[in-house]
């Protein structure tokens, strides 16, 4: 009796942690809204919406199955349990994560899309890039798993995954219109709403401790409550450095600042389990300095990411697997410890290679075929009107 309890109570608690990691959907969807330009909002609402939704039903039709099912194929990916003939607790918690990892492309390539070509990425990534990954880690039968590669909630299998996928997708999208001069140089862009900005950002912060503390899986004789510490120790450093980081060129940058508190989200999610409360501090000063400075050699190297999607959750997301191999309290780098370096760095190596390779051979083939990119007619018009042909505020007439 009492171990049904217990398995009851923690069941409920993955639950209620799916739930929060489900809300950070209209946090991303605020932070992409507000980064970017008005015109724009509707899209960006209809493919946020569309990430879960398509997401949950890939997922459910053969994403589980990759990750989950019940046969390991060289622990590469799994086979079995499709359409869902399995772990319903598992797969609510999973499919949370994967809309994530999507979500993340949508802001990289916001305001220049075709509605109609992401649609058709959205399993890809939901149902095949992400799971496979997790089968990787997280699956208990996976080859990185087996090599003692470590990250608990998802640094490299969530973050890594996106913002790889979204530097493949700004590589064969390219720039939007205007966001560079004629020698090259990025000019900014700026977006409709920093408080809508700063409003996703604190959803996102908030969901985050489903995203973390969730992944304990349990909540008897779990220490929940360190890791929601390391959790918000990491992001308010990050917030402060990025902040500070970005006053050396000018005034305080608040788009620096939020992208800053989530870089340190990042960077936390793969040792919130396995640091102290010292190493997340760090952790978090180094995510807010690395993001600023990759958000501005991402623009000079002539990539074009709406909302600073591949620095956040790709650069940082692996910054997240290294420091793991260094302030780990067990076996981290710092405490003499040296035998999870090359199994993060193997890692995080294979999941960015994975993640940005098959992406890019997806998108180049909807590229081929049905065009990834609106024209520029219609990007200047505002894809609310030339795809969804309405508009987010106040009264549109749609021109035929």
């Amino acid at each position: 009796m009492e171990s049904m309890i217990v398995s009851s109570v923690d069941s409920l608690w993955v639950v209620i942690a799916g739930i929060l990691v489900m809300f950070m959907q209209p946090g991303f969807m605020l932070v992409e809204t507000g980064f970017t330009r008005s015109k724009n909002s509707v899209n960006i609402v209809m493919k946020n919406f569309m990430d879960f939704s398509v997401g949950a039903i890939t997922y459910w039709a053969f994403g589980f199955a990759l990750a989950y099912g019940g046969t390991t194929l060289g622990g590469f990916l799994a086979y079995g349990n499709f359409f869902l003939e399995g772990d319903s607790l598992t797969y609510f918690f999973q499919v949370v994560f994967a809309a994530t990892a999507a979500t993340i492309v949508s802001g990289a390539v916001a305001e220049r899309t075709k509605f109609s070509a992401y649609l058709v990425f959205q399993p890809f990534i939901c149902g095949l890039i992400y799971p496979i990954v997790t089968h990787w880690v997280w699956s208990g039968q996976g080859w990185l798993g087996d090599l003692g590669f470590i990250d608990f909630a998802g640094s490299g299998v969530v973050h890594m995954v996106g913002g790889f996928a979204a530097l493949a997708a700004v590589t064969v999208i390219g720039p939007r219109i205007g966001k560079f001069d004629d020698k090259g140089s990025p000019l900014p862009l700026p977006g409709s709403s920093m408080v809508a900005g700063a409003l996703g950002v604190f959803i996102l912060w908030f969901g985050w401790y489903g995203f973390n503390v969730g992944s304990a899986l349990a909540v008897v004789e779990v220490d929940l409550a360190s890791i929601a510490v390391t959790t918000t120790l990491s992001a308010a450093a990050a917030s402060i450095s990025a902040m500070y980081t970005s006053m050396i060129s000018g005034k305080p940058d608040v788009t620096m600042t939020l992208n800053g508190a989530l870089a340190g989200l990042v960077g936390i999610t793969a040792g919130c389990a396995n640091v102290n409360n010292l190493g997340a501090v760090l952790i978090g000063l180094v995510s807010g300095v690395l993001v600023v400075y990759s958000i501005n050699f991402i623009e000079k190297k002539g990539l074009d990411d709406a909302v600073g999607a591949i620095s956040v959750h790709g650069v940082c997301g692996a910054w997240g697997i290294l420091a793991v191999a260094i302030f780990d309290t067990t076996d981290g780098l710092i405490y003499g410890g040296f035998s999870l370096f090359v199994p993060q760095i193997i890692g995080m190596l294979a999941i960015a290679i994975w993640a940005f390779i098959t992406s890019f051979i997806v998108l180049k083939t909807i590229n081929s075929l049905i065009g990834l990119r609106v024209t520029p007619e219609e990007e200047i018009a505002g894809l609310d009107a030339s795809e969804h042909g309405t508009a987010a505020y106040g009264d549109f007439i749609l021109k035929k």
